[in-house]
């Protein structure tokens, strides 16, 4: 018996298929909006989760990523009356597992629905993958699980793969975490950056080169894809591939045969394909830039690489992750962390991802000398920044209080006089801010001023007017 859940915001809509899955023997729940479908499916264990596109509070495609990432990741049906073919598209690319059109027929809303189930039932009865090998790979957030998850049906086959994923996410270390959990793990991983190979002798670097090829081949020189033999090629950025040798190369996908440069016999190499790229290989392709016959080959599985935005519950285990690593390898004692150590960290988007956040860890490494905790002022300036850009917008969010409220009534003197409520309020509020500006700065005087963008006599007075005060560490 599964459970299914229906958003959908057609009362009726909702009542009929009900009866019909519940005659299927199942149980069901239904939701009016997506805000209560979301909060209903985080709350239960759902098996499919039949999904409206225009709600009343937002749009059900949008929210498939996000029911996804639900404990029982329950598969999605998208169900609408204003279908149209960019939706449907976009519905699979999310992970939909059926685009339905309304109205529909009993048989085509619930034959869906049935496949899914018994899909879902099938999964479960089978053998558990085996436990990952996930050495370096940090974290436990549901973006992350699901990514493992496709890494371990990935090393349990020979496909070749495409990681895709923003610049730092960690594209090269899952590639690496698949070859190291197949068959050919005790083989080499061989790496190939392909935005770094030059033109003139990515041939040879890739196929190799007899001797006396061109000059300075004194010997016969073996390529990255004859040394991949047995392993795993694994070529990064495989987007900058130049398009002179891309035909070349999906010859050796499909043979799995070449002639090194110069050469007269060809060699065979048995290799495995992982490429990983950040750009839109799609998008490329129907620019010319980028051969369709080729991207068909090498993403027999796509493996999509979350951005560390995606990831926030795993900020702190991969900062703490790589403090370790680096007192380690520097023969000091583990550093320890302030609490709003990793509230800041957690405020930044971290554009640069994982690669970036250990470069942000690395300047609190350095900027702490030899001090045992680790404070948010050791973080670099812009993102202590961000961070409290960020809060006063989260404030600006929160809803005011009541007007009736005691404490925010305002004072019958100030009514008489538009231009005195106007300077209260902005006494008031300005006194606030350099409170949070001297909380945030952590009473360093250089960063405050980075942080109001005020000189240093400035930002003084303004201190003195509201009987403030902080620490000049740098005098």
């Amino acid at each position: 018996m599964a459970k299914v859940l229906i958003i959908d915001d057609d009362r009726m809509f909702c009542d009929v298929m009900s009866r019909a899955i519940q005659r299927l023997g199942h149980n069901t729940s239904f939701c009016l909006t997506l805000t209560d479908g979301l909060r209903t499916a985080a709350e239960n264990d759902f098996d499919v989760v039949m999904l409206d596109v225009q709600l009343p509070d937002g749009n059900g495609l949008n929210a498939i990523p996000e029911i996804h990432d639900k404990a029982s990741r329950p598969e999605v049906i998208i169900i609408t009356g204003s279908g149209d073919p960019d939706g449907a598209e976009l519905a699979i690319k999310c992970g939909a597992w059926d685009y339905i059109e309304k109205p529909a027929s009993a048989t085509a809303m619930t034959l869906p629905l049935i496949r899914a189930i018994d899909y879902r039932e099938e999964k479960q009865s089978h053998a558990p993958l085996p436990t990952l090998n996930r050495k370096g790979v940090i974290g436990d957030s549901p973006a992350l699980q699901t990514c493992l998850g496709l890494i371990a049906q990935a090393a349990a086959s020979d496909v070749n793969v495409l990681v895709t994923g923003e610049t730092g996410s960690g594209k090269e270390l899952l590639a690496d975490t698949i070859h190291k959990n197949s068959d050919r793990s005790k083989e080499p991983f061989i790496v190939v950056d392909c935005s770094a190979l030059p033109e003139s002798l990515v041939e040879s670097i890739l196929f190799g080169h007899g001797k006396g090829a061109f000059t300075g081949a004194d010997k016969n020189q073996p390529g990255l894809v004859r040394q991949a033999d047995r392993g795993a090629l694994f070529l990064d950025e495989v987007g900058e591939l130049p398009l002179s040798l891309q035909k070349a190369f999906l010859r050796v996908l499909q043979e799995h045969r070449f002639r090194p440069v110069g050469g007269r016999e060809e060699v065979h190499s048995d290799f495995r394909l992982i490429a990983a790229t950040n750009r839109d290989l799609d998008k490329m392709v129907r620019k010319g830039m980028f051969r369709a016959d080729l991207l068909y080959r090498i993403r027999a599985l796509t493996i999509h690489a979350p951005p560390l935005r995606k990831r926030l519950e795993d900020i702190k285990y991969l900062a703490m992750h790589h403090v370790a690593k680096y007192c380690e390898k520097s023969r000091i004692l583990m550093k320890g962390f302030s609490p709003d150590f990793f509230n800041v960290l957690g405020a930044f988007d971290w554009p640069g991802n994982i690669r970036e956040l250990f470069h942000a860890m690395d300047s609190a490494l350095v900027a702490s000398h030899n001090e045992p905790i680790l404070y948010p002022k050791h973080l670099p300036v812009h993102i202590r920044a961000s961070a409290l850009k960020k809060s006063f917008k989260m404030n600006g969010d929160t809803p005011p209080p009541r007007p009736d409220s005691s404490r925010d009534t305002i004072p019958e003197a100030s009514l008489s006089s538009y231009k005195a409520f106007r300077n209260q309020l902005l006494e008031t509020g300005e006194k606030k801010y350099f409170q949070q500006i001297i909380s945030n700065s952590n009473g360093d005087i250089q960063t405050a001023c980075r942080l109001t963008d005020l000189s240093k006599s400035r930002l003084y007075n303004l201190l003195q007017k509201y009987n403030l005060s902080m620490r000049d560490q740098n005098g």
